[in-house]
């Protein structure tokens, strides 16, 4: 069984704001964790790869491990990405594009903190970062009005589709939750993949609108990282994820976080996909 540690990032950081310390990690964590990659021999592929795998359309490199950054922080922008670029590895970047800086108006369940400007994303694109949607506000999505939940996935990838001028194909769930329901919403708005988080490594046969990520917190140790890498270290992702058992987690966890916002928070929170295809 090939098992592929998808590595799921946040914000980077030797100083990050409160809210967000439990999911940062410092750059020169980073920077270690980027080197036993390399050190291992290991391939690094943007997540569009295991869709073409899944499909046929590609297959996967020998021991492939795939890089992931959610939100949309400044910290990618001005960390991640050099570093990233300057071994020559890819990544995918799920933004979040209400928080993005500089061309709408903010909309997003986030503190003030400093994001990604939406004029950086070309130039993101260029050092090989792949794209991806992340939802609008980024509020729970599994409690949403269904009206509401297709509003933030299309929302998103129009957004990113008028900005990169190309069309954007992966989601990536936010808070890593998901219901069965809203994996049909992601795949009828025309996405190819998403990824979820459910702290496992992922495998060929995952469920392609729920990828399995393994979370780095501030407590994730560089000996943790290296057996991830390795595909050890965690258990493996069934091909049929536990919904229920996520969504129990969820809701245990939900007291700990950021309110969502309410409903009429939206522009159109009745709005519908306006393009639609069948799952890939």
């Amino acid at each position: 069984m090939i098992r592929i540690p998808i590595l799921n990032y946040h914000c980077l950081s030797d100083d990050p704001a409160p809210w967000i310390a439990d999911y940062t990690v410092t750059p020169g964590d980073f920077a270690r964790h980027l080197d036993l990659i390399v050190a291992g021999g290991r391939t690094v592929v943007p997540v569009s790869r295991l869709a073409e795998a899944a499909t046929g359309r590609r297959p996967l490199p020998r021991d492939p491990v795939v890089i992931t950054f959610d939100d949309g922080f400044a910290d990618f922008a001005d960390i991640a990405a050099p570093a990233l670029a300057a071994r020559g590895l890819p990544s995918t970047f799920y933004a979040a594009t209400g928080s993005l800086e500089g061309r709408h108006r903010r909309e997003t369940v986030f503190p003030p903190h400093p994001m990604v400007s939406w004029s950086r994303l070309p130039e993101l694109e260029e050092q090989g970062v792949e794209i991806g949607a992340h939802s609008h506000t980024h509020r729970d999505l599994d409690l949403a009005d269904p009206r509401v939940a297709a509003y933030e996935v299309v929302r998103s990838k129009e957004l990113l589709e008028d900005a990169l001028g190309h069309e954007i194909t992966s989601f990536a769930y936010p808070y890593g939750h998901f219901t069965t329901r809203l994996l049909r919403v992601v795949a009828e708005c025309g996405y190819d993949s998403a990824c979820a988080v459910r702290s496992r490594l992922s495998r060929v046969g995952d469920n392609v609108f729920a990828l399995a990520r393994l979370p780095l917190r501030a407590a994730t140790t560089v000996d943790e990282v290296g057996a991830w890498v390795s595909g050890r270290g965690a258990r493996t992702a069934s091909a049929r994820p536990d919904t229920l058992g996520i969504r129990a987690d969820r809701l245990l966890r939900r007291v700990l976080r950021m309110p969502v916002l309410p409903e009429d928070g939206l522009a159109d929170p009745a709005a519908v996909p306006a393009r639609q295809r069948e799952p890939s």
